[in-house]
């Protein structure tokens, strides 16, 4: 496209844009050394249904969001907050939730702007949904909570927003795991040139570029989001009950605005805010994540994404990289969810 989507007070018209989301069984890994196979066999046997569920949603004002979040676990243990992509939610974590819960962890599951119950508070806030901006929305979401530092974990958009957050503000990041590990970008690196197999990949990015994708995603975006599913996750036996669950998050009257105008900024198709230049400066040079670190890959993962030795040094402090085994997809922490449970209470042995 020539020219530069204009930019709306009240949203952006155009808007979104993907990037480039143990206990005793883990072997502890470096930077250097080979990832580690494991293949989980609680995890992939831990049937899905619909009997797990988190309850009553919590509300809380938090930035510029009234923020949707599931709690659970004492008030006192110590916090995990676990964060979803696109196109999930956090039913994504409902099998991982109670793992945690019965090692005594707190655990905060929120949704991200433009998911679920999470709501602007102002109309003529901008649905911006750049990096930046997501991971901050984070930080205050802590501070609503009074938390002061949490265990970080999450995948796609989740993962991208803990290693921001881990990189620009390891204060407030006890301990890290990110599913395909080192998604910090920038919109120069989003305008390189990749081989055609590699662009392929991307065929939805470039879809969300037009403005045809984006009148098609706000009409078909559950079967759209059905056909994400299936191609990020091409042996996960998903039914129709355990999507339609999580595809009542893309219901939110946000949700369209965020994910456009996420997909458009990364390859430096919408603008962004002025406020988050300074951020955006700093993670364009790709910063090293000091905080102790757990990488996790499935071995089915159908969703582009770096090879883990790519990222490696990207982490300076304690590390390990984990390939979770047996046809796990992009959707880790909902297909492996003891693999994805058992890498936050390692890792969290690594700040200890």
């Amino acid at each position: 496209m020539s020219e530069q989507p204009q930019y709306n007070r009240r949203r952006f018209l155009s808007a979104a844009a993907v990037t480039i989301a143990a206990g005793p069984l883990f072997m502890i890994g470096s930077a250097d050394a080979k990832p580690n196979k494991i293949r989980p066999a609680d995890g992939l046997s831990f049937k899905l249904s619909m009997n797990n569920s988190f309850g009553t949603i919590k509300q809380i004002n938090a930035g510029v969001l009234n923020v949707g979040y599931a709690e659970a676990g004492s008030s006192n243990g110590p916090p995990v907050i676990l964060l979803h992509g696109w196109p999930y939610d956090i039913y994504s974590f409902v099998d991982v939730t109670p793992l945690l819960v019965a090692k005594g962890y707190r655990v905060i599951v929120p949704y991200l702007r433009g998911f679920g119950t999470t709501r602007f508070l102002a109309d003529e806030t901008i649905r911006n949904g750049q990096p930046a901006a997501i991971a901050l929305d984070i930080i205050a979401l802590m501070d609503a909570l009074k938390i002061e530092k949490a265990i970080l974990a999450g995948f796609d958009w989740g993962a991208r927003t803990a290693d921001i957050i881990a990189a620009l503000w390891p204060e407030r990041c006890k301990a890290l795991v990110a599913v395909s590990g080192y998604l910090i970008g920038s919109q120069a690196a989003g305008k390189i040139p990749l081989p055609p197999s590699v662009e392929f990949q991307w065929w939805y990015q470039f879809y969300f570029a037009t403005e045809r994708g984006e009148a098609g995603y706000g009409k078909y975006r559950h079967d759209f989001n059905k056909l994400i599913w299936r191609l990020a996750s091409p042996k996960w036996n998903f039914d129709d009950a355990i999507f339609d669950r999580s595809a009542a998050a893309f219901d939110n009257p946000d949700h369209v605005a965020i994910v456009i105008h996420n997909y458009r900024w990364r390859q430096g198709l919408a603008q962004g805010e002025s406020k988050y230049d300074h951020l955006e400066e700093r993670l364009a040079k790709g910063p090293v994540i000091t905080v102790p670190t757990i990488t996790l890959e499935g071995d089915a993962n159908g969703a582009p994404h770096p090879q883990p030795a790519a990222y490696a040094s990207k982490f300076s402090g304690k590390y390990a990289n984990r390939i979770i085994s047996g046809g796990v997809g992009h959707n880790l922490p909902q297909e492996a969810p003891q693999a994805f449970a058992d890498a936050i209470i390692e890792a969290d042995g690594y700040s200890k």
